[in-house]
């Protein structure tokens, strides 16, 4: 996938320091701008080319209310400090490609960065998914709507503090990483895989920009399913915690304690419960991010 990041180059010649590790600053620094002016704007197109009958402002609307202003940003980050790093180990090894090991640890190093965004804002977008609703004859139809991300926020930090915002943040990190760690890594071997010379018939080696789309979205695809696959007992036991209750009605202090009420009432099985609906979106969701 190609990150909508403008690249900047890497001075190859190392005799000065200095000089790389400045261009290597404003290159970040100018990458990450863009992302930052821009991003709200792609997360919206996006929404748009995915979800019929929206337009512009209704789809931004729907974002900020569902899932607040971070959301927006969210997957730039994971793009921007894949990047940088990416960048400046290329450098500092004066080779122009990464191994897959060095691809995993810069993509969960990534995915570590974007928990920080990730943690609190899928904490408030399960409270609001979990949040009973008790409408009565004198409420008006606005008020028997769910509450509102900021009423959510107020709710979360009204009980534990700002740091009851970061919930189960644990399993989100151990998540972000091995996902991201995945995501970059895997599809990479993918694509590099359909990019080679082909032995048996002397066909020669298709350059990434030429692979067809539907060989793009279908290593999205197989991505996807293996990110899910391998990460997703961390997004169980992340979920659970968040949807957690406060004070004397939270069952799950820890992250063990999850883990051992999870295992006793369903045994491994209970850590990959509703898989399947996951693997159902991660199909057209991960082959379209692919291809955009």
């Amino acid at each position: 996938m190609e990150p909508s990041i403008t690249p900047f180059e890497i001075p190859s010649e190392r005799a000065n320091p200095p000089s790389a590790v400045k261009e290597l600053a404003v290159g970040a620094a100018g990458g990450i701008t863009q992302v930052l002016i821009g991003q709200p704007f792609d997360i919206v197109k996006v929404r748009m080319q995915t979800q019929a009958n929206q337009n512009a402002i209704q789809v931004a609307q729907n974002i900020l209310r569902r899932e607040g202003a971070l959301a927006f940003y969210k997957i730039s980050t994971v793009y921007t400090t894949f990047h940088t790093l990416s960048e400046t180990l290329k450098s500092h090894t004066n080779s122009p490609t990464l191994t897959a090991p060095q691809t995993y640890l810069i993509g969960g190093l990534a995915g570590l960065a974007t928990s920080l965004i990730s943690g609190p804002t899928e904490h408030i977008r399960i409270r609001l998914q979990t949040l009973p609703q008790t409408p009565s004859q004198e409420q008006t139809p606005k008020q028997k709507q769910r509450p509102g991300v900021v009423a959510c926020i107020r709710m979360i930090t009204g009980n534990g503090g700002v740091r009851a915002l970061y919930r189960g943040q644990a399993p989100t990190m151990l998540r972000e990483f091995g996902s991201y760690g995945v995501w970059f890594s895997v599809y990479e071997a993918l694509l590099s895989r359909i990019a080679r010379p082909d032995t048996r018939t002397g066909a020669e080696a298709n350059k990434k920009g030429q692979i067809p789309t539907y060989k793009i979205a279908t290593c999205g695809v197989l991505t996807g399913l293996v990110l899910w696959t391998v990460n997703y007992p961390f997004d169980v036991v992340k979920s659970k915690m968040q949807a957690d209750g406060f004070g004397q009605h939270q069952k799950y202090p820890r992250m063990r304690n999850v883990v051992g009420e999870t295992w006793r009432e369903s045994g491994w099985r209970g850590f990959w419960r509703g898989l399947g609906p996951t693997l159902t979106r991660a199909v057209p969701v991960s082959a379209g991010t692919f291809v955009v």
